[in-house]
């Protein structure tokens, strides 16, 4: 069976989908990775899609395959079992599977919001909680998937909330700047809360055709991104706040997550610094070459870096470091989610 990380973090523009896209593809090297595009703007899938996105919403043999459509069938009433959906497959990547997100998914949410807090009072809205990791789990069957790394919006909508708690383990993106201190206040409230809920709702949807998964998600750990570096380390401004965050996570996340039973058991944190998987640096001049050849910056060939002489082989240098960071992420990240 499949493991679920969800990438989740309700403030805008800390990395969630260049992070999940960076971390399922560098993870897609050693098994069978499924990303779950559940954002509107479809960012995840652009990245992979790339010029071809468009055609893939308008051609009749992949315009249904997406999450949307996926559940389409109970959102609306219709007496049709939810089906797998067709993945997307890049070329540079063959063991990463993309179940495409759609620009409209948020018009489920009204509908799932009144399924999870009505008690199952209705029975036309039963089957609507379990929806999602349906889709999911037989999707990660079809093409026996080993990990589903999913992707979701800034926010705490009920479909952001649904995909949460249908994972084991999620993983926190922040920024080193004060509104990510902010962001993890929340988060400290809300999760626990949303863990609350499912374990109440469990027996309430037992009998569905759809029924929630057991369990709540785990806490993984943090990452702290996009600060520029100089002499070989965060730059003097964003260096306090990288502290600041580290300290929050470890003092005030991680003792309300571990009342609330979302914390996985201490051994498998012992690796890892305050609770942080990484501190990445911004990738400058390799994003726009990243994204002209279709691939993340740890996957650029020296020929995608175009350029000569020393300009190269710095941007080599750069390449490999991130290359190795991230493979030390993931490997951190495989171990972790055997204790989920």
């Amino acid at each position: 069976m499949a493991k679920r990380i969800v990438v989740f973090n309700h403030k805008g523009g800390v990395s969630k989908t260049t992070s999940a896209y960076n971390l399922g593809w560098m993870m897609a090297e050693n098994a069978r990775v499924l990303l779950v595009d559940a954002d509107p703007q479809c960012n995840l899938t652009g990245l992979l899609l790339r010029d071809d996105f468009e055609r893939y919403y308008l051609d009749a043999e992949t315009h249904d395959q997406n999450i949307k459509d996926g559940v389409a069938a109970t959102f609306t009433g219709r007496p049709v079992p939810i089906r797998p959906v067709d993945c997307f497959r890049p070329g540079r990547a063959p063991n990463l599977h993309l179940l495409a997100g759609h620009a409209n998914l948020s018009e489920y949410d009204a509908a799932l919001t009144f399924a999870q807090t009505s008690n199952n009072a209705l029975a036309t809205l039963q089957n609507l909680p379990g929806a999602f990791a349906e889709l999911l789990r037989l999707t990660e069957e079809r093409y026996a998937i080993d990990l589903t790394i999913i992707d979701l919006n800034p926010g705490l909508s009920a479909i952001n909330q649904n995909l949460f708690l249908i994972s084991d383990a999620f993983l926190i993106p922040t920024n080193p700047d004060p509104f990510s201190l902010m962001a993890l206040d929340t988060l400290q409230t809300i999760l626990p809360r949303w863990a609350a809920w499912k374990s109440s709702a469990v027996p309430l949807f037992a009998d569905s055709a759809y029924p929630l998964p057991v369990g709540s998600p785990k806490f993984i750990g943090t990452l702290i991104q996009r600060f520029n570096v100089r002499n070989g380390r965060a730059a003097r401004p964003y260096r306090d706040n990288i502290a600041e965050i580290k300290e929050k996570v470890s003092i005030n996340v991680v003792p309300a997550l571990q009342i609330a039973g979302m914390t996985l058991d201490p051994a498998a944190y012992a690796p890892i610094a305050d609770y942080c998987l990484g501190e990445i640096p911004d990738f400058q001049g390799l994003l726009p070459k990243s994204h002209d050849a279709g691939v993340p910056v740890f996957a650029l060939r020296d020929d995608e870096i175009q350029e000569t002489g020393p300009v190269l082989a710095n941007a080599i240098e750069r390449r490999d470091r991130f290359a190795q960071q991230f493979s030390e992420i993931c490997g951190n990240l495989f171990r972790m989610i055997d204790y989920a």
